[in-house]
């Protein structure tokens, strides 16, 4: 991943690992450069907004982090659509920035490191890559 400039009053951000059915999250901060898995939604449509609000309260982030998956190759497929579309979604409804990270192999490498909630801890790699490309 190439270095992102972000604005340096973005300091703490939520990443969320979106999925069709389940979306981890996690939070972090650009000081420490590191995140914390902080569990999964199982809601879909207008329910999941609801929960993914009061994360937003209780968190306060600055800028919203999402992954966007992509084929081995790089191509797009179908759920690389729907990710940017949530992340356009969360724009408009909570009116943060969102960041995009590329999230391919993010699941399989929280499963390898041995995660009880798999979409959490692909949110917090997601979140760590992200904190890591950023000046």
């Amino acid at each position: 991943m190439s270095a992102l400039v972000v604005p340096a009053h973005l300091q703490t951000f939520l990443a969320l690992d979106f999925g069709i059915k389940r979306t981890g999250f996690a939070v972090g901060n650009r000081l420490m450069r590191t995140a914390q898995p902080q569990g999964t939604i199982a809601a879909e449509g207008d329910a999941r907004f609801v929960k993914i609000a009061q994360q937003i309260k209780d968190w306060q982030p600055d800028a919203l982090v999402i992954g966007v998956p992509y084929h081995p190759d790089g191509a797009e497929h179908e759920n690389t659509l729907r990710a940017r579309k949530f992340g356009r979604q969360l724009h408009g409804r909570f009116k943060l920035q969102v960041f995009e990270v590329d999230e391919r192999y993010t699941t399989t490498e929280a499963l390898s490191m041995g995660a009880k909630d798999a979409d959490a801890a692909a949110a917090c790699i997601i979140l760590e890559q992200f904190l890591r490309s950023i000046v």
